[in-house]
């Protein structure tokens, strides 16, 4: 093993777990890795690793393919399900070189494989990269969720693989569940698995359950199997449910006293919400009493400070 190896692997300290049915690779490999300072969890099944990292996050995993009774790629599946261990690559280990089993192992959420006989050189420079990657990818994230953007990433067939905390916050109850996690709209869905070739399908736009309007729009793609999406919200939409909330209104008695708010006469909000001038008046005559004012001016000095204060 090369000098610089070691040093890598000894400065970070990272956890591998290793997965593999056979003693013998598992003691080269725990030797091998060992050496460079690691810390080496050995598990020698799958749902033996899946309890392995239920308990103790690893850093990387290196993953038998072919195992008896659950193999490597459910065992994949299973861990990328999770969403505390979705960020963690997975290095397949395999006798197999055929296409057949290469694409079966990066569809079920693998980064990388190697195939037996393990140079342990080669397979530690391969570690090196992917988590230099992973790190790179997980403070990326961080530095997102500290600036509060709302944004989220999802693999090439719609499935959520992380969300700022903002945007998990808003898509709360929004997205429905497939194979147990959150995914995208059909129509979105759909326009990744054909390749996301531009422009996006219609099919972004959401109901929270407050009732704000949501906007998903696609941003490009950030890794092998990572689709950046950027969530926006209408804020007049939010405005509404803030109103709706706060004064006890219904959402049409909201929508007339957010356009009397920016001065609109009763005529204009008829003409803008399709709805006859002596319909306003009534709706402007429930607003007061529900505020507890007499005018125009009064409700509207409520509305721009409960919005400011928001």
């Amino acid at each position: 093993m090369t000098s610089k190896a070691t040093s890598t692997l000894e400065r970070e300290r990272d956890i591998v777990l290793v997965v593999d049915d056979s003693p013998d690779t598992l003691r080269m490999l725990t030797d091998a890795i060992e050496l460079g300072g690691a810390t080496v969890l050995v598990a020698l099944d799958g749902a033996q690793a899946l309890g392995i990292a239920e308990a103790i996050t690893p850093d990387i995993v290196l993953m038998d393919a072919v195992m008896p009774g659950m193999d490597g790629f459910e065992t994949t599946r299973r861990l990328k399900a999770d969403a505390a261990l979705r960020h963690v690559p997975v290095i397949f280990m395999t006798g197999l070189a055929e296409t057949e089993h290469v694409v079966r192992g990066l569809e079920a959420g693998g980064v990388d494989y190697v195939t037996k006989p393990i140079v342990p050189d080669e397979l530690l420079a391969r570690m090196r990269v992917h988590l230099a990657n992973a790190r790179a990818a997980q403070n990326a994230r961080a530095a997102l969720d500290t600036a509060g953007r709302f944004l989220l990433a999802v693999d090439g067939n719609g499935l959520i693989l992380w969300s700022t905390p903002q945007a998990t916050r808003l898509l709360a109850g929004v997205l429905a569940d497939k194979d147990g996690r959150p995914a995208l709209p059909t129509a979105l869905c759909d326009w990744l698995r054909a390749g996301s070739q531009p422009p996006p399908p219609p099919g972004g736009e959401l109901m929270s359950e407050d009732g704000v309007r949501l906007q998903l729009s696609p941003l490009g793609k950030v890794g092998e199997n990572e689709h950046l999406f950027r969530l926006t919200v209408d804020d007049t939409a939010g405005e509404e449910a803030l109103l709706r909330r706060h004064f006890n209104l219904t959402a049409r008695e909201a929508d007339v006293l957010l356009w009397l708010t920016r001065g609109k006469s009763n005529r204009d909000i008829a003409t803008i919400l399709d709805l006859s001038p002596r319909t306003v008046n009534k709706h402007l005559e429930v607003v007061f009493t529900k505020l507890g004012v007499e005018n125009r001016a009064t409700a509207s000095f409520l509305v721009m400070k409960t919005l400011s204060e928001r």
